[in-house]
């Protein structure tokens, strides 16, 4: 019996997985714990598999390394591969860039026992940053999963303003999951290097909510996340903004009641092309100059955008 499991999903970063490692080695208090390290490769053409058998041959603690190569890219179908692999109750979820606190392991562990009415949950994810963030960065900060929403222990079913946690360090219940989040999701999320439809996170936890679970927030967690100075560059930001706006319309129609459904749209819609020309009336100046703000725009106005693109790429998939 497998109490825990820590997924690593993983596309040519080969050079970030020994920290990863050496941070899950180091973990404390797990010694009445049974874990293991799951990782998948979701198509890497470097030499991760070559470093993953290395360490395997090397490994001398009582949790194993396991490894598979998932040839089929997007982030959702390598956690949808890594759910199907562990063996844990527990899946405790790791990115290729973020490195767990000592204690992470065994934190996860005991708020999962504590707390079995959570289907998921997540805690703090600290920036890592090469260079120093934009002005005023902490407004888009959950954008690259930045995620610091205090000390205390809240529930996002009652939060309903806060936004559901990103799959970097998010726990989720393996029956929760196997019981709730349907096998063909919609958004695949990063899909080699290229951004695909982000929301991918927010789309299995929203399944996972509709059932009934609680999904928890647990400010004892903490991983901290490599951020590169290229992801500051203004148009990457625009085009991870883009790609989360555009799933907007989907997530919402997920995560909605049977009867609001036929709601949605006209109601949503109204509010969301307010919001965007109100905003574009207040920032038109720093649009143009200020990242943040560029943002933001751009984050309104693909959420205005969202369901009438959803659909045309719907009408475009041979049936």
């Amino acid at each position: 019996m497998v109490d825990f499991s820590v997924a690593i999903r993983t596309y040519n970063k080969a050079d970030q997985i020994p920290p990863i490692l050496e941070a899950l080695r180091s973990q404390a208090d797990t010694k009445s714990i049974s874990w293991e390290i799951v990782i998948v490769d979701n198509n890497s053409t470097d030499n991760t598999a070559d470093l993953i058998r290395e360490y395997q041959v090397n490994w001398d603690c009582s949790f194993p390394i396991k490894y598979f190569f998932e040839p089929t890219q997007g982030a959702s179908i390598a956690r949808k591969r890594a759910i199907q692999e562990a063996q844990g109750e527990l899946i405790g979820f790791l990115d290729d860039d973020n490195l767990p606190a000592p204690d992470w392991v065994a934190e996860a562990y005991s708020f999962g026992k504590m707390h079995p009415e959570a289907g998921a949950f997540s805690g703090q994810i600290h920036g890592k940053f090469e260079v120093e963030p934009p002005p005023n960065f902490r407004r888009i900060a959950s954008y690259l999963a930045i995620i610091e929403r205090g000390d205390k222990v809240f529930s996002y079913n009652t939060r309903k303003g806060r936004v559901l946690p990103p799959g970097a360090g998010l726990i989720i219940r393996k029956q929760a999951w196997l019981d709730c989040v349907p096998s063909n999701l919609l958004l695949l999320g990063p899909v080699g290097k290229s951004l695909g439809l982000k929301g991918e996170d927010m789309e299995s936890l929203a399944h996972v909510q509709n059932a009934g679970w609680e999904i928890l927030y647990n400010p004892k967690l903490h991983i901290y996340h490599e951020v590169p100075a290229w992801r500051f560059e203004r148009d990457y930001l625009l085009s991870l903004v883009r790609s989360i706006g555009l799933a907007q319309h989907h997530i919402r129609m997920t995560r909605a009641k049977a009867w609001q459904k036929p709601f949605i749209l006209p109601v949503y819609l109204f509010n969301d092309i307010r919001k965007a020309i109100t905003y574009f009336i207040k920032k038109r100046k720093e649009i143009a100059t200020d990242v943040v703000a560029a943002c933001e725009m751009e984050r309104l106005t693909s959420g205005v955008i969202s369901p009438f693109y959803l659909w045309r790429n719907a009408s475009r998939k041979p049936s």
